[in-house]
């Protein structure tokens, strides 16, 4: 296992990256990339990233395999700094308002003017013609139906969903460059993110009372004697195990809420583990 994590680390070795992005998406992309082997050079402006400030760990967590930088793009000395080291590298990573990288002349079609090697990926808000329409991950999240006021989301779904996004369309542009010499863009459009977030939703997946939203007795949440439990035996194997170990002739909700009252989330888990059945114990919100 330790072999084949090094060798997965070694993937990209070789490739040069420059990032120019801030916030979420594009640094958990990045870092991605660099856990591939990529050498990521993360140019931030002069006021920082913001992460930095408002969850530092997650920020040193993020950034521990790169290099950063600060440039302000906007001055000229700063500017010829950073066309040096995209003249370098193989892909350039943003994550700005494309009518900000025109005025900055740091769009596709200048870059690939400029520096014609180099690939290219974005990421927006709204795909064409509402790119510069502004929004966050709780908007895009909203948008798509996958909030439930008056609680907020416990993690940052779209953000995270875009920036595994962003590393797919990397490497998508990388191949193509080693295979053809032709560098490309992309443009990974966050809404686009999110409504494929909610398409087991429209596929009546997930629904509450649909197959996997409670209506099937086999996935579902159950409360033990001292917390809750997660049970998924969607497979006919462990579907049939769980029947086993419960001497039950069929699935029955109402069988399985008096079962898992017996014991504690933990000793259940433990259980579960011994017999290869996909039960875990619901843990709190980490950090919360």
């Amino acid at each position: 296992m330790a072999e084949a994590e090094r060798l997965t680390g070694m993937l990209l070795t070789g490739i040069k990256i420059v990032s120019l992005c801030i916030n979420t998406p594009g640094p958990v992309a990045a870092s991605r990339l660099a856990s591939l082997g990529a050498q990521v050079t993360k140019v931030e402006p002069p006021t920082g990233d913001p992460v930095k400030t408002y969850a530092p760990e997650w920020y040193a967590a993020l950034t521990k395999r790169q290099t950063i930088v600060t440039l302000d793009v906007k001055n000229p000395s700063d500017r010829a700094k950073l066309d040096d080291m995209l003249s370098q590298s193989d892909l350039l990573l943003t994550s700005s308002r494309p009518s900000a990288l025109r005025r900055l002349n740091l769009g596709w079609e200048s870059v690939h003017a400029r520096h014609p090697k180099l690939c290219f990926v974005g990421i927006i808000g709204y795909p064409p013609p509402l790119e510069e329409k502004s929004g966050h991950d709780l908007t895009y999240l909203a948008e798509a139906g996958l909030v439930t006021p008056p609680e907020m989301p416990p993690s940052l779904f779209v953000d995270l969903a875009g920036a595994e996004r962003c590393v797919s369309q990397a490497l998508a542009l990388l191949l193509n460059l080693a295979r053809t010499g032709n560098a490309g863009s992309a443009m990974v459009s966050l809404y686009e993110c999110a409504q494929e977030l909610a398409a087991p939703i429209s596929a009546g997946l997930t629904p509450k009372g649909k197959l996997l939203g409670g209506g099937f007795p086999l996935y579902g949440l159950y409360q033990a004697s001292d917390g809750w439990v997660a049970m998924a035996a969607l497979e006919p194997r462990f579907a049939e195990r769980v029947l086993l170990e419960f001497n039950l002739p069929h699935a029955d909700h109402a069988e399985f809420v008096r079962i898992f009252r017996q014991r504690s989330a933990l000793a259940w888990e433990t259980w579960a583990s011994e017999r290869d059945i996909p039960i875990v114990a619901v843990r709190g919100i980490a950090g919360a």
